[in-house]
């Protein structure tokens, strides 16, 4: 033996002379588990629908038994991405197609996410439907180990330092399955640490955009969103993950994609839905993968003669500070936040930097910012959801009140703000309740400021 040899190598080279010394039993039939009862209250879409599971490939199984008791934490992981990288084409294909086969399942039956792997999981495969995450039993059950080697494959070797360092890595995914659009699905992937093992979340991009007009944005508001009226500023779409920020924004800059004759430059990480050129040249721009950073894109992007600049997400000062210079330059921007509320992105935004520097932040950010989109989807009577949102429109007085770090007055001016478009979460939730689509409970549950909700509905 040679000396210089690591535990680690010696345990992969008994590993892989084992799987091919020991003959492949036959495959055993992944038994599905009754999917729930009926006389659950709700019962999920996902009873109503069988489809078939193949086994597990043998592969995988064999992987997951081999690896060495003793290892555990990083040590494990690294040792089954070792095993992986051993496997033939062929066999890494194959993992890949089971995992294709939960993402078929996911858009079978609507749903929105996929989770798996871990042990939060339960050994089960989840789904995201109306909003509600469920394991779906008919899906069977996988060990840690066994999603672990099924996730790790559909990371790339040049992702995985990255995984290792961050504890998390965006990237995304194209499955062989044409959508409405006539192109490939493509999905928004999360490869993360859960407790020493690998999870991840998988959500579904849309395969339409959804015209601008469909969102019911007031006459101004959607006349200050394209390029032709409005060739400067920061708009800033807002919500909680899941509330269909990205939906809006694809809306937005479809619209200007079909009026007007420009360059539009996408920086995001991961690149969602894929934008076919009209009458703008729009590029994508991964982070990570076309660029190192936001920073660097949004940077980079001032020399590629842009109109228009989408940031997927202002996430730190770094980010920000970079988005305020180059609106400042006199480009249009697009990005999001995760906040839920006009008033909160603004503090949010303001909150990112030492309190010796926010003066400086709130005269800049007075001046650049051009509209806040802050939305949620509630469920809706019968099933599905709908979009409420809050916009706020900036005016010379809502200038002056992020200036004299006076916020709490924007809320007033955007309940007496409809002459500019402007309209706050809560009455946006009463109308809805007036036409019937959500429920008095439904509204509550989703306002930011119940008090003014209840003056509405009497």
């Amino acid at each position: 033996m040679n000396s210089n040899s690591s535990i680690k190598e010696i345990l992969a080279r008994q590993a892989a002379a084992k799987r091919q010394s020991t003959s492949v039993p036959k495959p055993t039939e992944r038994s599905p588990i009754s999917p729930p009862g009926s006389d659950q209250a709700g019962t999920s879409k996902i009873a109503s629908f069988k489809l078939h599971i193949p086994p597990l490939p043998e592969v995988c199984k064999e992987l997951a038994g081999d690896i060495p008791y003793a290892l555990y934490g990083d040590d494990r992981i690294r040792y089954t991405l070792e095993q992986i990288g051993s496997l033939s084409d062929k066999e890494r294909t194959a993992l890949r197609i089971h995992v294709e086969h939960f993402l078929n399942r996911m858009i079978e039956v609507d749903a929105s996410d996929i989770d798996f792997g871990g042990t939060s999981a339960n050994k089960g495969i989840w789904y995201r439907l109306d909003g509600d995450k469920k394991p779906d039993e008919s899906m069977g059950e996988y060990t840690v180990d066994e999603t672990n080697v099924l996730i790790l494959n559909l990371v790339s070797s040049a992702q995985f330092d990255l995984l290792f360092k961050r504890r998390a890595i965006d990237i995304s995914y194209t499955m062989p399955v044409e959508g409405r659009d006539g192109r490939n699905r493509r999905l928004r992937c999360t490869v993360y640490f859960d407790f020493d093992q690998i999870a991840l979340n998988m959500r579904l991009i849309g395969d339409i955009i959804r015209p601008l007009k469909s969102l019911n944005f007031h006459p101004r508001i959607e006349k200050g969103l394209l390029f032709r009226h409005e060739r400067d500023g920061l708009t800033l779409v807002t919500g909680v993950t899941g509330s269909g920020k990205s939906t809006t924004l694809d809306s937005i800059i479809d619209e200007n994609n079909k009026d007007v004759h420009g360059h539009g430059v996408i920086i995001a990480q991961p690149i969602e839905y894929m934008h076919s050129s009209k009458r703008c040249i729009l590029r994508h721009r991964e982070v990570g993968k076309d660029v190192p950073s936001f920073k660097d894109g949004i940077v980079q992007a001032l020399r590629q003669d842009p109109d228009i600049i989408v940031i997927g997400e202002l996430r730190d000062p770094e980010t920000i500070s970079a988005a305020l210079e180059v609106t400042d330059s006199g480009h249009k921007v697009f990005s999001t936040l995760h906040t839920s509320s006009a008033v909160e992105s603004i503090d949010r935004m303001i909150a990112e930097y030492p309190s010796d520097e926010q003066e400086r932040v709130r005269n800049r950010l007075a001046e650049v910012l051009k509209c806040v989109i802050s939305q949620k989807l509630p469920p809706k009577i019968g099933g599905g959801r709908v979009l409420t949102k809050e916009v706020l429109w900036m005016t010379s007085s809502s200038r002056a009140a992020i200036k004299n770090d006076n916020t709490s007055e924007i809320y007033q001016m955007m309940w007496e703000g409809w002459a500019e478009g402007q309209i706050t979460l809560e009455q946006d939730l009463a109308r809805l309740v007036k036409e019937g689509q959500i429920s008095v409970e439904t509204a509550m549950d989703y306002a930011n400021v119940k008090r003014r909700l209840r003056q509405l509905l009497g």
